[in-house]
């Protein structure tokens, strides 16, 4: 019925409703509609708390920001223990390309909250890189980082 993913089987809270599927999110704490795009995210969702040890509460999913005068939400945030924001990720569903253009979506929130960290997903595929400002460059990582890589000593 879903799409295999690359992120490891997440213990997701489905039920079905009127024929619908909807999924318990665990970081909004409400029930909601399975479109193949949630489906990358609560996957995404549960690989960064279980895998990657980062803390539920520093993590923000469906964030609204601004940019250029116009409303946007980021798939997820990811906050430091600073409480400043660390990582922007999108998620796409399974069969949207990463592509130049979904990249620059991403780099356009980056102008607002100023992150270390860029994250493309479509379950399928990942894309990840570290700003390095100092030679205003990208660094492209093999794997998402974890709480340790997000929060440097």
């Amino acid at each position: 019925m879903f799409t295999p993913l690359s992120f490891p089987v997440a213990p997701l809270k489905l039920t079905r409703k009127k024929n619908l599927v909807y999924v318990k999110c665990l970081v909004r704490n409400k029930d909601l509609l399975v479109t193949p795009e949630e489906w990358v995210r609560q996957h995404l969702l549960h690989y960064l708390i279980a895998e990657k040890q980062i803390p539920i509460g520093l993590i923000s999913s469906e964030m609204a920001i601004e940019v250029n005068q116009l409303s946007r939400r980021c798939d997820v945030v990811v906050f430091g223990k600073d409480g400043n924001p660390r990582m922007i990720i999108e998620c796409k569903a399974p069969e949207v390309k990463l592509t130049e253009k979904v990249f620059r979506q991403i780099a356009q929130y980056n102008f607002t909250l100023n992150v270390d960290f860029l994250i493309l997903t479509n379950g399928l595929e990942n894309i990840a890189c570290k700003i390095d400002r100092s030679n205003s460059s990208l660094i492209f990582l093999e794997n998402l980082p974890n709480w340790e890589e997000l929060n440097p000593v």
